[in-house]
């Protein structure tokens, strides 16, 4: 491949790498050989800082969900059947096989909907790639830059295959951990450094490990079950094919496989450019308020026009959003109960993002579901009648507008693009860290563990020992 020069906001690698697999092969390894073969070098310098990015993000989020019922029960299961200490349980200490902690980490990242987003078609990468990478590498005793070469790479691989199955997976029900398995295989197959042959196994087995049901993960705490699923799967795939188990190396492309079943498109585009840009950098999103990150958008901008304009809930008539999100059956409904209900209903976001002026972490709380002058709001958001085209098959990408209508016959309008956070419009280190700090100890970090396991994330890439990190996560 050519040379690519560095454009402005980092996202090109210096040089792109002759990582091509040979003529007539399959995706799986064309994949693996681009995972093998590219260099930490070869990463653009800002691909890695969204690694750490998403690393910090995921701690975050598993520090609001820790405590989550359904966090607690995955934790005591696994821990009961305990098994060989090769990796930590973040904030409990126990030690547990790496497939196994990995899942436990993950479902409690995402347990409280507050982990990152691929903005293509709301995947939450980000948890998976780092439960398993961090999980690899404290049993493998890998440094930290290792750790965030492979969470690029593990991205890379799970956000392409994801873009190719949008919207045909959701049309058909599936869940993203159907492709977010694949950044836990090559994460962890990148830190247990298989070879080619190896990788491309590990790839084909990812392909044939999990089935989610979105519609499960809209109405329940499947969400967070599938990413544990994915973790765990996508590692023991990679130790699978690292032990000489073999998958079919053209399941993704072949007629009935992976793909054709799961309503891919543009296959091609999977392997195209590899290496020229990063999707890390490009679609992930940190979320920088909880729940279903198609509503941020929105959220953001019905907050701006309250804020401008100083709303008096009380004397609002009505409320319009226009998005792209409405080309979707992602919506939700209003007076939610429970987590679940709150972080998928966008008359909820809208109408407390008027009254509190934006949305918080503490929103998804039953004090705030509680809210009458809420609760008073959400029976007048409505969607536009006639939404906007949408630009692409990718309408969780894209922001919206929201018009709030007085009674005394003004419009209050205001738009966002794109919600703070997200890599189009550029994430800041001010907003991860403010997260971080707000989360940690939600878990029961004290202060100087916050302050210190903060530092460890921020300068990940010269920790030569990963453990200090994870200790520094520990309760007790």
């Amino acid at each position: 491949m050519a040379a690519g020069a560095e454009d402005d906001e980092g996202r090109r690698a210096m040089t792109v790498p002759d990582t091509e697999a040979a003529p007539g092969a399959t995706i799986a390894q064309t994949l693996a050989a681009f995972t093998v073969r590219t260099q930490l070098a070869d990463i653009a310098p800002l691909a890695l800082e969204h690694a750490k990015m998403s690393l910090a993000s995921t701690i975050a989020s598993a520090s609001m969900g820790y405590r989550i019922p359904s966090a607690e029960i995955i934790r005591r299961l696994e821990t009961g059947d305990a098994g060989a200490p090769q990796a930590t349980l973040w904030f409990d200490g126990a030690r547990l096989p790496v497939a196994r902690a990995a899942r436990v980490n993950a479902v409690a990242s995402d347990a409280a909907a507050s982990d990152d987003s691929d903005l293509r078609s709301i995947a939450h990468i980000g948890t998976i790639i780092s439960t398993a990478a961090l999980a690899l590498a404290e049993w493998l005793n890998r440094p930290g830059r290792d750790v965030l070469a492979a969470m690029v790479l593990g991205y890379e691989v799970a956000g392409r295959m994801d873009e190719s199955m949008t919207p045909g997976r959701m049309q058909r029900g599936f869940h993203g951990s159907v492709s977010t398995v694949f950044g836990a295989a090559v994460s962890a197959g990148r830190l247990l450094g298989l070879d080619e042959q190896a990788m491309t196994h590990a790839i084909a087995l990812s392909a044939t490990s999990i089935g989610g049901m979105a519609l499960a993960a809209d109405t329940s705490c499947s969400r967070e079950y599938h990413a544990g699923m994915a973790a765990m799967a996508g590692i023991q795939a990679a130790l699978a094919a690292g032990a000489g188990f073999q998958g079919d190396p053209r399941i993704l492309e072949a007629p009935r496989g992976f793909l054709q079943a799961m309503g891919g498109q543009a296959a091609d585009d999977i392997v195209r450019d590899l290496g020229a840009s990063w999707d890390i950098v490009t679609d992930m999103a940190i979320k920088l308020m909880p729940g279903a990150h198609p509503f941020h958008a929105v959220a953001e901008a019905a907050a701006t026009a309250a804020r401008e304009h100083d709303v008096d809930p009380s004397r609002v008539r009505s409320i319009v959003v226009s998005a792209a999100v409405q080309h979707t059956t992602f919506g939700g409904a209003a007076h939610p109960r429970n987590l679940v209900e709150a972080a998928h209903s966008v008359a909820y976001f809208v109408a407390a993002s008027v009254v509190d002026r934006g949305f918080g972490w503490d929103n998804l709380s039953p004090e705030k579901m509680a809210d009458p002058r809420i609760a008073a709001l959400q029976d007048k958001v409505r969607y536009a009648s006639e939404p906007p085209p949408l630009p692409d098959r990718f309408p969780h990408r894209h922001g919206g507008s929201v018009a709030i209508h007085m009674d005394d016959g003004s419009v209050h309008q205001a738009t966002c693009r794109a919600a703070r956070g997200a890599g189009s419009r550029g994430i800041e280190w001010a907003d991860v860290e403010d997260k971080y700090r707000q989360l940690a100890p939600r878990a029961g970090l004290d202060a100087g563990r916050v302050a210190q396991t903060w530092s460890m994330i921020r300068d990940l890439d010269h920790l030569d020992d990963v453990s200090l990190l994870v200790r520094g996560l520990m309760l007790r």
